[in-house]
């Protein structure tokens, strides 16, 4: 098998469910990827990291098997931040389906949808 035939050579899709336990159990990292008006407007509720041009230097710094789950507004712009962590070398990229959005449907209704 090809290296980029492995699974761990892909961007895997996560639930908003699946983030909320993998968050609940310490074993993954969350990275926002939404511009800051849109982390106003909806804050995601958990610790996580913020990319920007400012932070971006030292996200791209962890270590590569650090599990890191990226959450936009309904994961395309995720998707693709994701995809371009994978390219540096990251092995345990997730991108999280439906985003925020979903994650105020889904999980947290406390979360503004907008």
């Amino acid at each position: 098998m090809a290296p980029s035939d492995s699974p761990a050579a892909n961007v895997q899709p996560l639930s908003v469910q699946a983030l909320h336990d993998k968050i609940i159990a310490g074993v993954v990292d969350v990275i926002d990827v939404r511009p800051p008006g849109a982390r106003a407007l909806a804050p995601f509720p958990y610790p996580h990291e913020v990319l920007d041009e400012a932070s971006f230097p030292r996200l791209a710094a962890l270590p590569r098997d650090l599990p890191i789950a990226f959450l936009c507004h309904h994961g395309n712009s995720s998707r693709r931040a994701a995809e371009h962590f994978l390219g540096l070398g990251f092995h345990d990229v997730y991108n999280v389906e439906g985003g925020i959005d979903a994650w105020s449907a889904e999980i947290d209704p406390k979360v503004p949808r907008y």
